[in-house]
């Protein structure tokens, strides 16, 4: 039987990964000395543009998202500096959750405020129009988040997984694999723009596929290292 496509593969490699990027259990223990700046900017790299993107698309602009990465990595620095995350405890998945939430709130609130007088401008229009754009925007204290920030949380698995599986395997096999996995093409175009044939296709598929599934559980093993 055919292994499933694209969509699929996909959704199986995140279920594995039990939506979990790798938090680098020693990473974030390193980060008690305060002098290990590399220790701190691969942090940083690995997570900030992750809130920007769940700041983003809770209905932050651009300038109040970099505010949102900002606070909640110092916010981030002085829970670790006063021990109030234990990586043996709860999940950092959580943990960094409810630092970014607090700070998108407040990005909201400001905004709110910041908008009382637009707002009333509306009193003599409709109730749709009177609503102050503010109050049009998701709740980023609801569900909502939590369901975006497991979406973006999942994507950044994917994403480190097949970052390892492309140093792992032959440029030529991860192309195939890319053009027919991840892109969804038809075998018969792939094997015409890339000048391979059938068995080429079927066999970086399944290689490529199986070294993705190990990689993607290393990534959830990592939690518990």
């Amino acid at each position: 039987m055919e292994e499933p496509l694209p969509k699929e593969i996909t959704e199986e490699m995140i279920k594995e990964a039990s939506g979990s990027p790798p938090t680098r259990k020693t990473l974030i223990e390193r980060l008690d000395n305060w002098s290990d700046w590399a220790s701190w900017d691969e942090f940083y790299r690995t997570y900030s543009g992750f809130v920007f993107h769940v700041a983003r698309k809770s209905g932050l602009s651009d300038d109040e998202a970099g505010d949102v990465v900002q606070e909640t990595f110092i916010g981030v620095a002085k829970n670790l500096q006063k021990k109030k995350f234990d990586t043996s405890l709860g999940s950092f998945k959580s943990f960094l959750l409810n630092q970014a939430r607090w700070r998108i709130l407040d990005q909201f609130r400001r905004r709110k405020k910041q908008q009382s007088r637009e707002a009333n401008l509306y009193a003599d229009e409709t109730d749709d129009r009177r609503t102050a754009p503010i109050d049009r925007c998701a709740d980023p204290n609801g569900m909502t988040l939590e369901k975006l920030w497991d979406k973006e949380w999942q994507d950044k698995v994917m994403d480190i997984a097949l970052r390892r599986v492309k140093a792992l395997v032959s440029p030529r096999q991860y192309q195939i694999f890319s053009c027919y996995v991840l892109k969804g093409w038809s075998p018969e175009r792939v094997k015409k723009e890339l000048g391979v044939n059938a068995a080429q296709v079927y066999l970086a598929k399944h290689r490529v596929g199986r070294i993705l599934k190990r990689e993607a559980a290393k990534l959830a093993a990592e939690e518990d290292e």
